[in-house]
């Protein structure tokens, strides 16, 4: 795969590409949209039966990552992904992708999804997912300081994820909408409707710059 020159600028300026979720979220006239709580819920409840899971086992112990903590945020996941939402000025479908990343990093390294490595896969999962859906994007020191990680920590995280998924971070329209299923499936559960994100950013196309070169995320220094 070749090599895209990312598109990031400096965090002083909102590049995201607005969106009309966004935009009220931001002047205040709606809640943020359905699907980042019911992506919270989903999150919440997969670590729930992990962490029984592993205290219940003696012999399964989880597999520890760069991405774990040594304690848990006071933050809740859903207060974590409402703070991306509101900082991060981009389309919901992006959680969506970034839930895809973190199912295949933990998949691939045999890992579970727990209360010490959810917020650290999050932010890193998002930041590659924005960075490779949307046409500009902030850079890594503002999605740090947005996850509430030093710069240098994101770097890492970024890295280790791109070689977990093996630089793969195309995701196809069948992917997508699985995924999106999973959640309108939780949200059945809990007696809601989410709106599916539709606009997929691209997804199914080719991905390829003005200049012509095609995609590699970089990790700017």
């Amino acid at each position: 795969m070749g090599r895209r020159a990312l598109n990031c600028r400096s965090f002083e300026q909102k590049n995201c590409s607005n969106t009309r979720e966004w935009q009220d979220y931001e002047n205040g006239a709606s809640e943020p949209p359905r699907i980042l709580a019911i992506l919270a819920s989903t999150l919440e409840k997969t670590i729930l039966k992990n962490e029984k899971l592993l205290k219940a086992s003696h012999e399964k112990k989880d597999v520890v990552t760069i991405f774990h903590g040594s304690r848990a945020p006071t933050l809740s996941i859903r207060q974590y992904i409402e703070r991306i939402f509101k900082y991060a000025n981009c389309s919901p479908s992006c959680f969506v992708v970034a839930y895809v990343y973190m199912e295949t990093f933990l998949r691939r390294t045999n890992g579970h999804l727990t209360s010490l490595n959810v917020h650290r896969l999050l932010i890193t999962s998002f930041m590659l997912a924005v960075k490779f859906l949307e046409d500009e994007c902030y850079n890594n020191v503002y999605y740090a300081k947005v996850g509430g990680i030093t710069t240098a920590e994101i770097n890492r995280l970024e890295m280790k994820l791109l070689v977990a998924v093996d630089f793969r971070l195309h995701v196809s329209i069948q992917t997508f909408d699985h995924f999106c299923f999973q959640l309108e499936e939780e949200a059945a559960r809990e007696k809601s409707r989410i709106e599916r994100p539709f606009r997929l950013c691209g997804l199914g196309k080719s991905f390829t710059n003005k200049d012509g070169s095609s995609f590699a995320s970089t990790t700017p220094g």
